[in-house]
């Protein structure tokens, strides 16, 4: 059933049509993400969902007494008052009608406002607000203003929790958020017993949490069941079949043109139908939507620089009492792509900073590598002008730029990154935050530089720009450093990762977000067995297992059934990988799009569980291979 529904909605700004004769429903307990273009206009939609615009023209249509609560991206918070108040603006309707019960006052109808107070739960809104704040992990007596950004969005999440709504909308709730903060918001949000709608380009955030996907593209919402993943699939199979169709109108259109301007003799006995149907092609042709130019990115990676970018030996740094880096080391090569992970305020900043050479350590020794060229990807968007023009942001007094050995005007390297010709003058803030995101990029890729320091890329920029930023850094030989939360795109660019593990240690693993959270479980589970082990022994075998732990362990004949479970292990293996591969092209074809949410579902969850699987026969093989007593 829907709570919600849009239908023949026509929505433009100027000349562009962001929703043209669209039509959407949400369903009760759906978990819907929205994508799209920067500019497309999927915040507008939303505002129109939440009552803060209006259609241009078309219906919208609200389940009766349906409590919508809509969370924007920047969510205004009174900056002078307590958490514990901002939250209770959630309930303010609640406060409002149990202070007037309480005053008595004649000129009230008290049966309908208690009535009323009843239905929304008012008689105990200072217990649902401390149940909220406890549950998120706020400390109501703290002031807003002091907050961090990720500290905030938690503030305007919980004021719309509070509400205890049916309908929830979120426009890009992971901005401002570090790791741990997404996947608690994830939990929170799968718990979440009412209908969802979001915005959000974080593609593992919406695998996680969506289960179906609507695209806004030109003006049409169309909608795809099932998380991320599977909307990629059937995309990817809908361009296609849309690619043919329209190469065979075109070719029959081309056919039907020629036919029209034959000499006198043939029109002489032309069909008067296949005139008109000539027409209706043409006009069919004129009104297509055809897919927009994509974003082309290119690099000039200028001179190379020294085999070693950086080498850090026992690094300390400290700012008065707060500790940021203690006793890090590491050796940085040409080439090395390396993510950031840490909360915010972890001091990842700093530690770029003393590996670039730019900030002194307190202790330790840092050296640099020779002919580094480094550039900057501002996070704070603090390098650009906004009263210059997005010409002069690129190529200041010059109206052409060279990249590599090409030189190129601004207004067509512009056009690289979707900037129409007519933008190139126009000052930078009439931008949106996606489009100033790729201005930044444009600017930085028209610079030499053989080290890249890109400080949340991600933000505000749309997915497939992503995807082609992360095919782009993936094919660049210079040194990338990367700040981000996005787990999809760290784990698609870099080759390892320096993390923050507490009490301003720092420890560098190999591989992505991915690689990282299964070499810290498989740690974590190694280090319980252990401490277990040592607990349930004797206390003489105990302190004789530690004196002698830098030992290797004693090898030991494994029994009969670890010896058939060892033989049986790599046929187990061979079986899930055979599954796994099937899955896969199961996943990435055509066919499985045709048969409905559930099979998809099914066949998704199906692959997980393979991976699981395949994961714990591994490390299974490893210990009985690592028992085997040698002959």
């Amino acid at each position: 059933m829907a709570v919600l529904s849009l239908s023949d909605a026509q929505l433009a700004f100027g000349h562009v049509p962001l929703l043209d004769h669209a039509h959407f429903a949400l369903e009760t307990g759906e978990r819907v993400g929205l994508i799209g273009r920067n500019g497309s206009g999927k915040s507008s939609l939303l505002k129109v969902l939440a009552g803060l615009e209006r259609l241009d023209d078309g219906l919208l249509q609200l389940q009766g007494g349906l409590r919508l609560v809509y969370v924007p991206q920047e969510p205004e918070l009174r900056a002078e008052a307590s958490i514990f108040d901002v939250v209770a603006e959630g309930v303010a309707e609640a406060r409002e009608l149990r202070e007037r019960f309480e005053r008595h006052d004649p000129s009230d109808d008290l049966d309908a406002v208690q009535t009323r107070l009843e239905q929304l739960g008012g008689w105990t809104w200072e217990q649902r607000v401390d149940e909220t704040l406890h549950r998120l992990s706020l400390d109501g007596s703290r002031t807003v203003g002091a907050l961090s950004g990720g500290l905030k969005k938690r503030v305007a999440l919980a004021r719309a929790l509070v509400a205890q709504p049916e309908v929830l909308l979120l426009d890009e709730p992971t901005n401002h958020l570090d790791l741990d903060a997404i996947a608690w918001l994830e939990e929170l949000l799968n718990g979440f017993a009412g209908s969802l709608l979001l915005i959000t380009h974080d593609r593992a955030f919406l695998d996680r949490v969506c289960n179906r996907i609507v695209e806004l593209d030109r003006g049409q919402l169309r909608g795809y069941p099932g998380n991320f993943t599977a909307f990629q699939a059937a995309k990817a199979y809908e361009l296609e079949n849309e690619a043919l169709a329209n190469a065979r109108f075109d070719k029959l259109l081309a056919q039907e043109e020629v036919w029209i301007r034959k000499g006198v003799e043939a029109r002489r006995t032309r069909s008067v139908a296949r005139v008109a149907r000539l027409v209706e092609m043409r006009q069919q042709h004129q009104a297509r939507r055809d897919v927009q130019g994509k974003v082309r990115l290119d690099l000039d990676r200028g001179e190379s620089s020294g085999k070693i970018v950086a080498e850090l030996e026992g690094v300390n740094k400290a700012f008065g009492t707060l500790t940021v880096v203690r006793d890090f080391s590491t050796t940085i090569l040409r080439g090395d792509k390396l993510g950031l992970i840490g909360p915010n305020g972890a001091g990842k900043t700093t530690l770029l900073k003393l590996i670039l050479g730019e900030l002194a350590p307190d202790s330790g020794t840092v050296r640099t590598g020779a002919r580094l060229s480094v550039a900057y990807f501002d996070q704070m968007r603090e390098g650009l002008n906004l009263d210059a023009t997005l010409a002069d942001t690129i190529s200041p007094g010059s109206e052409w730029i060279e990249i590599g050995n090409q030189r190129k005007h601004v207004k067509s390297y512009l056009g690289d990154f979707l900037f129409s010709p007519q933008r190139a003058n126009s000052p930078v803030r009439t931008l949106s935050g996606g489009e100033r995101n790729r201005l930044l990029l444009a600017r930085l890729f028209a610079r030499p530089a053989n080290v890249l320091v890109l400080d949340e890329p991600t933000n505000d920029l749309d997915i497939e720009t992503l995807e082609l930023l992360e095919e782009l850094l993936a094919e660049y030989d210079g040194t990338v450093f990367l700040v981000s939360h996005d787990r999809r795109f760290l784990d698609n660019v870099v080759t390892s990762t320096l993390v923050y593990e507490g009490d301003a240690s720092w420890r560098e693993y190999e591989g992505g977000v991915q690689d990282w959270l299964d070499q810290s479980r498989r740690a974590a589970q190694l280090a319980t067995a252990t401490a277990k082990s040592a607990a349930a022994a004797p206390a003489p075998v105990a302190a004789a297992a530690a004196a002698t732990a830098p030992a290797a362990a004693p090898k030991r004949k494994l029994s009969y059934k670890e010896q058939r479970e060892l033989e049986e292990i790599p046929a187990r293996i061979e079986a899930l990988e055979t599954e796994q591969a099937e899955l896969a092209a199961l996943i990435g074809g055509s066919e499985l799009y045709t048969q409905g949410a559930a099979r998809i579902q099914a066949v998704t969850e199906r692959a997980s569980q393979v991976e699981e699987a395949l994961l714990t026969v591994l490390e299974r093989w490893e210990q009985l291979e690592a028992a085997v007593k040698p002959s």
